[in-house]
């Protein structure tokens, strides 16, 4: 028994009820637009009309004007998907936060997204490295709200391009994108790591005052569209694919453990960043940095830093 055609989606449909081919509406949506060109292609428009990939609001915007009928009813088949097959869970405790981010890391089969200009720990960071040594045809985006925020991912960043070619189409695809927005772009810095598996977005921590160490684990359909949402923002973001541009871009601390290499310092190289301080700690709660020839200055800050966050010592 032949099984029934599926329903087409609510998109596709009223194409269809005006007689018109995709490549006639991408003509009108770039007649429409102010610069000849909506950015709407027949394969993208096939795309969101499938479900197979996820219209942005801009989008969404553009067709609901062009068609005249509400977003509720044009991209339900796009939003239903994505309320009836998701499935999330807490990740409370910066160990398992840790933990989970690192798992979509090692799990990821085809792509993996990460953003954020924060990250320090190191282990999680070699996590990402070794996935993508053990499939070279990973695909992965990194999107830097900002310079890097930390040597150590300064560093991982430099490993990165050491590692892979972004220029390189030896398999087909482009397979290392490294994006940076930049400041005057007004676009809040977010945290996330996605496959098409999984995704781990942090959140502030439930138990502390102090950064992020609590995290949400997502399913496969909002996990796809966090990989949209990477890509979308890759397009928009300043291309850090080679080591010279790396190396133009001194991190930017954002945290006293990061204040001890001055950002008029050279860099160290990226293979091996190394210490540029000792650092002792005093009491719970507390550390200090010194410098060679300096006294100890004790601050009060989060003392352990785990993927997404910190973690006061106890």
């Amino acid at each position: 028994m032949t099984p029934p055609t599926p329903r087409p989606s609510p998109l596709r449909q009223v194409r269809v009820d005006r007689g018109l081919t995709l490549e006639q509406v991408c003509a009108d949506l770039d007649h429409r637009s102010r610069t000849g060109s909506s950015g709407v292609t027949p394969s993208m428009l096939s795309g969101w009309e499938r479900g197979r990939r996820t219209t942005s609001r801009r989008y969404r915007d553009l067709l609901t004007d062009y068609y005249g009928r509400p977003i509720e009813e044009l991209f339900v088949h796009q939003d239903g998907a994505v309320e009836s097959g998701n499935t999330s869970c807490l990740v409370n405790g910066p160990r398992d936060l840790r933990e989970a981010m690192s798992e979509v890391a090692r799990t990821a089969a085809s792509h993996l997204a990460v953003t954020g200009s924060r990250s320090r720990d190191v282990a999680y960071l070699k996590t990402i490295e070794k996935a993508l040594a053990a499939r070279p045809e990973l695909v992965h985006y990194r999107l830097l709200f900002g310079p890097p925020r930390t040597r150590a991912l300064h560093a991982h960043l430099g490993r990165l391009l050491e590692a892979r070619d972004p220029d390189d189409r030896s398999l087909g695809m482009k397979t290392l994108h490294i994006g940076l927005i930049r400041p005057e772009q007004d676009m809040p810095e977010r945290f996330f790591v996605a496959s098409e598996r999984a995704a781990v977005v942090p959140i502030p921590s439930l138990t502390s005052a102090y950064g992020f160490d609590s995290g949400v684990l997502l399913g496969p359909p909002a996990a796809e569209r966090l990989l949209d949402h990477a890509r979308q923002c890759y397009a928009a973001a300043t291309r850090v694919e080679s080591l010279e541009a790396l190396h133009g871009l001194l991190p930017a601390p954002s945290h006293p453990r990061d204040r001890s290499w001055p950002t008029s310092a050279p860099l160290p190289p990226c293979s091996e960043p190394g210490p540029t301080s000792t650092r002792s700690w005093n009491c719970p709660g507390t550390w200090s940095v010194s410098r060679p020839g300096a006294a100890s200055t004790p601050t009060t800050t989060p003392s352990t830093i785990w993927a997404g966050g910190w973690r006061r010592r106890a």
